[in-house]
């Protein structure tokens, strides 16, 4: 018998998903290599719009008291996984695309005489509110969660690397390196996070989990 092809996720995966690699010949090895956690946070300065660039967000301001008195407001997001989350909950999604670049370029060409509040996390990317402050869209931000590293050295040599946020390849590269590991990323932003450190990426054609298990099992199918 072949030796299985061994990978590693830089998030725990769900049991279906893991039986999902398992049942293509893949070992997998995971742990979390960040960790969120929501804050407390105030919601007296709220502007017309709500933008939410990420699920731990959405997650964050649905625990508040009072998020109940948010969804008269109209929803910018990305994500269909937070589309998804909002909507069930009963908030009025009326954008939402896969990357925080796209929805920054939407709101100035299209919406950009409307008032923002951003829903955020303490690492986020300066690409949407740069970009408002910029187009001198009125926007305010509240901090509804923290993302705190928890690195994890790897002890088995891998094939292939799964990441899913640029902090998750900042922590997995605070203590391990990377050589000749095939970098599966959930989308561009992750992706960029290794260009200094590697050329060898495969981008998940949507951002979501699954897409980038289908990657990882679609490149070792091949060899």
């Amino acid at each position: 018998m072949s030796t299985p092809i061994k990978i590693a996720s830089t998030k725990i995966l769900s049991d279906a998903q893991i039986q999902e690699l398992e049942n293509a010949g893949l070992e997998v090895y995971e742990a979390n290599f960040i960790k969120t956690t929501s804050i407390d946070f105030d919601i007296k300065t709220i502007n017309n719009n709500l933008i939410f660039s990420s699920q731990n967000a959405a997650q964050s301001v649905l625990l508040h008291s009072k998020h109940e008195d948010l969804k008269s407001k109209n929803v910018f997001c990305v994500g269909i996984k937070t589309k998804a989350l909002l909507e069930e909950n009963g908030f009025n999604v009326i954008v939402y695309v896969d990357y925080a670049s796209d929805l920054a370029e939407i709101i100035t060409l299209i919406y950009s005489k409307e008032s923002y509040t951003f829903f955020s996390g303490n690492l986020r990317k300066e690409t949407l509110p740069k970009a408002l402050k910029e187009a001198n869209i009125q926007l305010n931000e509240i901090q509804v969660y923290e993302t705190t590293l928890t690195p994890h050295k790897l002890e088995v040599p891998v094939e292939g690397l799964l990441f899913f946020s640029p902090s998750g390849v900042e922590s997995y590269l605070s203590e391990n390196k990377i050589k000749k590991e095939t970098c599966f990323c959930i989308g561009e932003t992750t992706a960029e996070a290794l260009f200094q450190v590697t050329k060898n990426i495969v981008i998940a054609e949507n951002p979501s989990i699954e897409e980038v298990i289908f990657e990882v099992i679609e490149k070792f199918k091949q060899e």
